[in-house]
């Protein structure tokens, strides 16, 4: 931590942050005038808690990586006491009670439609994006510091982004003052960071692979430290580490993360790197280098159907798939708008069992996947209900908006879930891809620019262009479906106890027979579809057995 003031007025700074002494003693005349977007500008990962005549900014990241809660009960035993806030749900004061129904939302169609939820009851969190604003007398306000300032092209912001990254990157290797460690997986956002950072320091990199990881993944993260000249270990995978091996029962941590069934795998090749200041990583990457068809609904939503055809059909031909499933669905999106699509999906819900079917092509507001035809008819009124809610909560916005920040708050929520889990692992990972700079310069390029039809991820090509051509060209991708298929196989009798025994089943939300069935499916490769989901409903059943986080209690 580290804090400047002036009388009354105060800042401090806690956690990664690159500003310099002089930045913070010149960011007090922000904060005196409530500019408080400008506290936000820094490289690095950090919290800001400011105050000025009486008002207290509290903020994270855009990102939510560095998370804000509070609750509007007060202080115990005086209920309408000021409002509490801290930067870890547990340290608020209160006994923490698990959210079901939010959590069974969140399994079914996502948590972005409300991002102001956390997995407990009555504790609420401040979204990736605002701040919170505490002021006498007055109930807290949520203030907006997203501030990104949009270009009309690709190729005007690729400069500010590339030294958005660069300054990410480097931050955190000259930080360090010794030799860092970085994940290598071989594709463009790990390879690329890796890159960066040998580029200002001493890098050791890992890979993971094994029977059922992608030959071509594992040959460019070869050929990528060669062409660094790093130092690299790749850690050859055993069945024992595939998928769906959980953390032991003492390391708890405040939300369910994907990140928590690859325990095993994490500990095997991460053992290498345990202790060195700083883990690099890749996360986060697709999500402010590409964008999803979500472009191609604003397209629609501005009227400019004729354009968006022409995309439909041009990514389609390139994929060589039918158009007609992608366009059906991009104008129901653009039709519906966000709260009709929600009110659709409520009223879907409510009229009974949903029929099991595949994903449709193209993207939605919001999409009742494999998952919903799990729930029981007291799962899916939970769900109807917290969408409609949404419904009449959120404001209309545009598409490719509403998604990329949907998706950098998944990303956001994903790292800090990992956190406690990566310091038992002796593990301190940075995620240059979420810095608010980073970020900010991603999403000044159009969705519709980042997206690309002839290239993958234009905007690095063109922010980065120093990288080399055999990196920048690649246009596959691993997939890790195999790997997973594998874990639910090798560790079906212990999934199924732990999700048809879990309090989601137990509260009559979910139907054990449905998800048995699901998962026998899955583990045999039969249903590619329910992976993801069951995957998710894993860890969250894991986390919800026994994993209520208890640690000590203080508060702000």
């Amino acid at each position: 931590m580290r804090q400047v003031t002036d009388g009354r007025v105060r800042l401090a700074v806690l956690g990664d942050c690159g500003a310099s002494s002089q930045d913070l003693q010149r960011a007090l005349a922000a904060v005196r005038a409530g500019r408080w977007w400008e506290l936000t500008r820094w490289p690095g990962a950090y919290w800001v808690v400011a105050e000025s005549g009486g008002h207290r900014f509290v903020c994270g990241d855009l990102a939510g990586l560095r998370p804000v809660y509070y609750t509007l009960r007060g202080a115990p035993g005086a209920p309408g006491g000021p409002v509490r806030w801290a930067t870890d749900a547990a340290l608020l004061g209160y006994p923490l009670v698990a959210d079901l129904p939010y959590l069974v939302a969140h399994l079914v169609v996502g948590g972005h439609h409300w991002p102001h939820r956390t997995a407990f009851e009555e504790i609420r969190a401040v979204p990736g994006g605002f701040g919170l604003l505490l002021e006498p007398s007055a109930p807290p306000r949520l203030i907006e510091v997203s501030r990104v300032e949009p270009v009309d092209e690709l190729r005007e912001g690729a400069a500010r982004f590339g030294q958005a990254l660069t300054d990410a990157v480097q931050h955190r290797v000259r930080h360090a003052g010794a030799s860092v460690s970085a994940d290598l997986s071989g594709g463009l956002d790990s390879s690329t960071a890796v890159l960066l950072a040998a580029a200002a320091g001493d890098v050791h990199a890992v890979t993971y692979t094994d029977g059922y990881t992608s030959a071509e993944d594992s040959s460019f993260a070869a050929r990528v430290a060669a062409h660094a000249y790093i130092r690299h270990t790749s850690t050859e995978g055993e069945p024992r580490q595939l998928p769906f091996t959980f953390p032991p029962r003492a390391e708890a941590g405040g939300e369910p993360v994907f990140a928590l069934a690859n325990w095993a795998m994490d500990a095997a090749y991460l053992a290498p790197v345990a202790a060195l200041p700083a883990h690099v990583t890749g996360h986060g990457g697709d999500t402010v280098l590409d964008a999803s068809s979500a472009c191609w609904v604003r397209l629609l939503q501005e009227g400019r159907r004729r354009e968006a055809h022409r995309q439909v059909v041009a990514f389609a031909r390139l994929r060589n798939t039918a158009p007609g499933p992608y366009w059906k669905t991009l104008k129901q999106a653009a039709e519906l708008g966000r709260t009709g699509a929600l009110e659709r999906a409520g009223a879907v819900l409510e009229r009974g069992p949903l029929p099991a079917q595949g994903a449709p092509a193209g993207w939605a507001w919001c999409r009742l996947g494999v998952s919903a035809t799990w729930l029981t008819e007291q799962g899916r009124l939970q769900v109807a209900a917290l969408l409609r809610q949404a419904a009449r909560d959120q404001p209309s916005e545009h598409a490719d908006t509403f998604d990329e920040w949907a998706a950098l708050r998944a990303m956001g929520a994903s790292a800090r879930g990992w956190a406690p889990y990566a310091q038992t692992l002796g593990i301190t990972p940075v995620y240059p891809y979420l810095d608010n700079e980073v970020v900010r310069a991603a999403f000044a390029v159009p969705a519709l620019a980042r997206r690309g039809l002839t290239a993958y991820k234009p905007l690095l090509r063109a922010a980065l262009p120093q990288l080399p051509d055999w990196l920048t060209s690649r246009r596959s991708k691993g997939s890790f479906t195999a790997q997973r298929i594998a874990g639910l196989a090798r560790h079906y009798s212990q999934l199924e106890e732990l999700i048809t025994s879990s309090p989601l089943a137990a509260d009559g939300l979910i139907d054990p027979d449905a998800v048995r069935d699901a998962l026998g499916q899955a583990a045999r490769g039969q249903n590619a579809t329910a992976i993801a989901h069951l995957h998710q409903l894993a860890v969250t059943c894991w986390w919800l057995t026994g994993q209520m986080p208890r640690r000590e209690v203080a508060a702000c």
